[in-house]
């Protein structure tokens, strides 16, 4: 007699109308719309930061004068960068300490990939709740900086579509390297790289003072790149420059969503 295996496949989620990370968007508002306590806890760090060190600090360091000329109040020059770093916290703790434990101990993917959904429904899912978590954190400091009186400029409309972006960049790459991640020591690596970045990506002063020898380190970090974008919007020095940190973060994001959904089929679908 012969033995016929036969496997059953899910049905992809394109063929029942697509869109399937939209699901995944749905489950975690549900589940932070009675944690909303915990959501908000990642946009109080920077506002903290500004209210201690770009006001308090303000009144012993002046005016800053920017690259082409233009002066302005210390704590307008450390808002912006208080910006980009509450899109960074955002993206990058949704997409790490939360996917890690969903994956390694909820197994929920598992759960998910048992239905129509697919490992890039997953990433999707997941990389636009970190990015709709970033953009609630960079309004809120937004609405704040405009109540300082710290924003000199119309282009800082285009600062909370350039927050998103900064939060796709570290939410695709959180994930990506969530992937790899072994157990919650590993974890560690994660603050060791952020810690840095927001103290030296020209957060509190210009990369101009750094020595040459790890300037042109500071510049190729992802934060420096939204920096750069945020400060140049809400100040309205703007230019044709801003299109290649642009790049560098979108490219940063959408190659993290990729390999994040080519790690988690190997690992789910063995």
């Amino acid at each position: 007699m012969t033995t016929l295996t036969a496997r059953v496949v899910p049905v992809p989620a394109r063929v029942l109308g697509g869109g399937g990370g939209r699901h995944i968007v749905e489950r975690n508002f549900l589940l932070y719309r009675r944690s909303w306590i915990v959501f908000l806890s990642g946009f109080f760090e920077p506002l903290f930061y500004l209210l201690s060190i770009g006001i308090g600090v303000a009144q012993l360091v002046g005016d800053f004068t920017l690259s082409d000329g233009t002066t302005i109040g210390y704590a307008a020059f450390v808002a912006p960068a208080m910006l980009a770093s509450s899109a960074m916290n955002g993206a990058i703790f949704d997409s790490t300490y939360n996917i890690f434990f969903r994956m390694k101990y909820a197994k929920l993917y598992d759960s998910m990939l048992a239905t129509p959904l697919r490992p890039w429904d997953i990433a999707t899912g997941e990389v636009t709740w970190a990015l709709l978590r970033g953009a609630c954190y960079s309004a809120m400091f937004i609405a704040v900086m405009l109540g300082m009186g710290l924003i000199t400029s119309w282009w800082a409309l285009l600062a909370l579509p350039a927050s998103v972006l900064i939060a796709l960049a570290f939410a695709g790459a959180g994930m990506a390297l969530t992937t790899f991640m072994r157990s919650w020591q590993d974890f560690e690596f994660v603050q060791l790289a952020v810690m840095p970045m927001f103290l030296f990506s020209a957060t509190f002063y210009p990369v101009e003072t750094y020595p040459e020898a790890i300037r042109w380190l500071v510049e190729i970090t992802p934060l420096y790149q939204g920096v750069v974008i945020e400060r140049a919007l809400t100040t309205g020095t703007v230019g044709w420059f801003l299109l290649v940190h642009a790049f560098y973060l979108a490219a940063m994001g959408t190659i993290g969503m990729y390999i994040a959904s080519q790690r988690l089929g190997k690992l789910l679908l063995k």
